[in-house]
């Protein structure tokens, strides 16, 4: 199908260190498509000085989009009206013009939520977690997992203290927030659900974001690792009979959040999800 752009197509950027692989440009514009939107969705490579110009200058001509590695954080700065879930995560991850004010949101909470309850069949209420990593993806992942009603999440991040500041930054919240200093800690204890928001896994020679044996067990695991046929550890827990799913759904999931946002019109989310490269393995199958 040939695209034919107007004056009036809004351009929707992807912007970000890291961009060259995104899967984004290819289910966004299928979504553009079939809802019957004009406009185009691009992925820009752009470094940190860049980012306030292209940002700006692309919401100002009413467009929007999203932002990514390692740009989040600065893109949260830069923005003028922020949503609840950007101003307890501190990172954005999409923006667009409103009112003359140009708006951002974290949609990677609400992509995490839908994940997640697409994995566990259901929300994390009253469930036991393991959130590895400290970073944006992690705090986008404690937010939804606070906000679903767990009760208790267990922190570990390489740096410790990393992983203390996270906790304390949710402090006061129903949910029973505990950092762990290693996995020898936490051996002979079980979780309903292990979550991997560290980027191991990334390359191949990575180890697996838990070991084998010898540290906790849980029943269900979410990569927020992506690739093209799996990461190792979604692979290596299926073997062993754990529900276990990347990260491509909470990338769709926030990606049609994100498109609500720009479009204030529901995603054809099945449109997306048919856009994506086919898997070796579907969620928790």
């Amino acid at each position: 199908m040939t695209f034919d752009p107007s004056p009036s197509t809004r351009l929707i950027a992807l912007l970000g260190g890291r961009v060259q692989h995104s899967l984004s440009p290819r289910f966004q514009n299928a979504a553009f498509r079939a809802a019957g939107v004009d406009g185009l969705y691009l992925a820009l490579r752009c470094d940190e000085d860049s980012l306030p110009g292209l940002l700006q200058g692309i919401a100002r001509a009413g467009g929007g989009g999203n932002v990514t590695l390692p740009h989040k954080e600065h893109a949260a700065r830069l923005v003028e009206r922020r949503t609840p879930a950007l101003e307890r995560t501190g990172a954005c991850n999409a923006f667009w013009l409103e009112d003359s004010q140009i708006w951002g949101d974290n949609t990677d909470v609400a992509g995490f939520s839908a994940a997640t309850r697409g994995l566990l069949g259901g929300s994390p209420a009253g469930a036991r977690v393991l959130l590895l990593g400290a970073g944006g993806a992690a705090r986008a992942a404690l937010c939804a997992l606070v906000d679903g009603g767990a009760e208790q999440i267990v922190l570990m991040n390489r740096t410790a203290t990393r992983a203390q500041k996270l906790a304390e930054q949710f402090a006061g919240r129903s949910t029973n927030l505990r950092v762990a200093a290693g996995t020898e800690e936490l051996r002979g204890e079980r979780f309903d659900l292990a979550v991997n928001a560290t980027s191991l896994g990334l390359r191949a020679e990575d180890p697996l974001p838990l070991p084998a044996t010898g540290g906790p067990a849980f029943s269900a695991a979410l990569d927020l690792v992506y690739a093209p046929e799996e990461t190792p550890w979604v692979r290596h827990l299926r073997e062993r009979g754990i529900l276990a799913a990347d990260g491509l759904e909470m990338l769709l999931q926030q990606g049609a959040a994100a498109f609500e946002r720009w479009w204030r019109v529901p995603a054809p989310l099945e449109v997306m999800r048919a856009a994506l490269p086919p898997r070796g393995g579907k969620p928790g199958g």
